[in-house]
């Protein structure tokens, strides 16, 4: 089988839809060697370079209009080269779907991570808002199936946009296989002086956005001034919100309580958080991850950090639970109250964080790139076979 793949994430996001992209097919490339993948691209990427001689296979716009105009390759014109490639199946990794692809007589999939900007219009532009909306419908009414990030998602499909359940699969992702990898202690060492970690610390990974809730984190540690003893890592970047975060803290006397390592210069590329060693090796080095966000369709911090061996505390709504499973300790993610006693059990009880850090390596199983993989084969399979689930 020839299966396609929209790749612009996959050669320029180094984080988010980038990761899932990666991870799903190189784990597809490697668990079913017997197909071909060809991963079309709008523009050369020198970050991210494909195997030589192997199943994978890049495709850039030939024609200097295409080149030109990539945005119009890759939602009109790529089905001439799906064509010249024999693509049975084409697979869009991030809500798209070229158009007309079905009237070219090629099968398609396309991921539907979340509805977030449905829920949250207010953090998105009125024109971005339409647009994802406009390419969402469309690619989950084109696709020969429609495959979910959670039952989260599907949920949200089938109550906003009326899809039917029966076309929508879901299947997890997973996440680098470096975050089930021991970090070397020189590696955790050169990322403590670079970043000027403390010894111990909560982790919180995400961007700075309303909606991951750091603000409520950092009332839950207002609530515990005085009794809580690890500082408060962030790994993410934001710009309003982050104002807002640093003059409550300030005008708390919390400075010391928070650091943002993110936008810390002149870091060695070799030691940037963006790559998954580094950011595995910080998932280790941590106490439990903070992770109270009020809404995600999947939660990969939740699943790294349990790789990691990392103990997590994160909201009892959305889909979280589904990734946490019983691993987790769960919290209100509007109640900082419970933010904050959840915070210090984790500082405080050894026994907790070992049961966390045990149950969370064994809820990550369910999440290996193997079985990610072979859901989404499956999901092929059947479309291939009888044109929908």
């Amino acid at each position: 089988m020839h299966i396609g793949f929209d790749a612009k994430r996959f050669f320029h996001n180094p984080t988010g839809l980038g990761n899932y992209s990666r991870t799903l097919v190189h784990s597809l490339a490697q668990y079913f060697p017997m197909h071909q993948y060809f991963l079309f691209n709008t523009s050369p990427s020198k970050q991210f370079i494909l195997p030589e001689n192997s199943t994978l296979h890049q495709v850039l716009p030939q024609s200097g209009l295409s080149k030109n105009l990539p945005f119009l390759w890759r939602s009109h014109w790529i089905t001439k080269d799906l064509l010249r490639h024999k693509i049975d199946l084409y697979h869009g990794l991030s809500h798209e779907l070229p158009f007309r692809i079905a009237q070219k007589g090629i099968r398609s999939v396309v991921t539907v991570h979340d509805l977030i900007f449905e829920r949250y219009p207010h953090q998105y532009g009125r024109y971005e808002v339409q647009m994802h909306r406009r390419k969402i419908q469309y690619a989950c009414k084109e696709a020969n199936a429609v495959i979910a990030a959670s039952n989260q998602t599907k949920k949200d499909l089938v109550e906003r946009y009326n899809i039917q359940p029966a076309k929508i699969a879901v299947c997890y992702q997973s996440c680098h296989a470096t975050f089930n990898q021991p970090a070397a202690e020189n590696i955790k060492d050169h990322l403590r002086t670079i970043y000027q970690l403390p010894p111990a610390f909560f982790l919180f990974v995400g961007s700075i956005i309303e909606r991951k809730n750091l603000m409520g984190v950092s009332r839950a540690m207002l609530q515990i001034k005085n009794q809580l003893q690890l500082p408060l890592v962030v790994v993410g970047m934001g710009h309003l919100q982050k104002e807002k975060i640093l003059q409550f803290l300030k005008g708390n006397s919390l400075e010391s309580s928070t650091l943002f390592i993110s936008e810390i210069e002149d870091v060695p590329e070799l030691f940037h958080l963006q790559k998954p060693a580094n950011l595995a090796a910080l998932y280790q080095m941590a106490t439990a991850l903070v992770y109270p966000s009020f809404f995600e369709g999947f939660g990969i911090p939740v699943l790294e950090a349990m790789c990691s061996g990392l103990p997590v505390i994160t909201s009892n709504i959305s889909s979280m639970p589904e990734i946490g499973g019983d691993a987790v300790l769960y919290v209100n993610p509007f109640n900082e109250t419970e933010i904050a006693t959840a915070m210090l059990r984790m500082q405080n009880e050894a026994n907790l964080r070992s049961d966390c850090s045990e149950k969370g390596l064994q809820q990550a199983l369910n999440f290996t790139p193997q079985i990610c993989a072979a859901a989404v084969m499956n999901v092929y399979q059947k479309i291939m076979d009888s044109g929908n689930l």
